[in-house]
């Protein structure tokens, strides 16, 4: 088993756990279940916003710890002021050091979109990430068949909740429903972790125009945004690279700055 293979087949157990402890009639009670959500899609369309969905991640099967003690309140509202468009939290624990309370720590203290990051196979977690206080879920696409990421999806939207769908390589766009808001490109390959931002140019021409296109992972330099946005681009999520400062928060800003500068030389 990859890696991958490893982290799916664990979230049906913990589904399992969880269900027993906290059914679907207990998640709909939680206070965050009916409250209205933020649009990501809208907030990575605001040009005062920086199009950046920043990750607040503890760790990472490929990289071991990376900032196990930080403080989610602290970084993710420093990202936030800092204009980033919407928050990216890792939930998942076993492998990334995540929990639900992240998630939850991180939407008391911010008024823009929240994803839900983990690996949803199961429409509880689609309620799950309602109840916590997520205003999105991400749907992977390599870890999904097409009618159960359509399936999620529909969940998800009936419950108020975006959805970003994720894609590695080009037969996954196969898999794109309705449903969808934001198609991301990870270039990180989940089975072996190499990295090409390569990997978001080479397939932003098949993904349909109407779908806001961001790309994901390996971007630590503000040049490569600008050559992103360049090819079409609309949003980039980063975490790794502010996470493994010890002050993520002001590794954003600087990072933001730059990214100002630049733009404004270029215009």
């Amino acid at each position: 088993m990859n890696i991958l293979d490893k982290i799916v087949a664990h979230k049906y157990t913990e589904i399992a756990e969880r269900t027993a402890i906290a059914p679907i009639s207990v998640l709909e009670q939680s206070p965050y279940f009916t409250r209205s959500t933020y649009s990501l899609r809208e907030s990575l369309l605001n040009p005062e916003r920086t199009g950046i969905i920043a990750e607040f991640k503890r760790r990472s099967p490929s990289k071991g710890d990376i900032n196990t003690n930080a403080d989610v309140a602290t970084v993710t509202t420093g990202y936030a002021g800092a204009g980033a468009s919407g928050l990216s939290i890792l939930t998942d624990e076993q492998f990334f050091g995540g929990s639900s309370a992240d998630l939850i720590a991180g939407r008391e203290v911010n008024q823009i979109p929240v994803l839900r990051k983990d690996f949803i196979v199961h429409d509880y977690q689609v309620y799950e990430a309602r109840a916590i206080g997520a205003d999105v879920i991400l749907l992977i696409a390599e870890c999904l068949e097409a009618d159960q990421l359509r399936s999620l999806a529909k969940t998800a939207k009936s419950l108020g909740l975006e959805v970003l769908m994720e894609v590695h390589s080009g037969d996954q766009l196969e898999k794109l429903c309705p449903e969808v808001d934001v198609v991301g490109v990870n270039n990180r390959n989940l089975k072996n972790f190499h990295v090409s931002v390569q990997t978001s140019i080479d397939l932003f021409d098949q993904i349909p125009a109407e779908f806001l296109k961001i790309s994901e992972s390996g971007i630590n330099d503000p040049q490569t945004i600008l050559e992103l946005k360049q090819v079409g681009f609309q949003g980039f999520l980063i975490g790794e690279y502010f996470m493994s400062d010890a002050q993520p928060e002001l590794r954003f800003s600087e990072f933001v700055k730059r990214l100002q500068k630049l733009e404004t030389q270029s215009v």
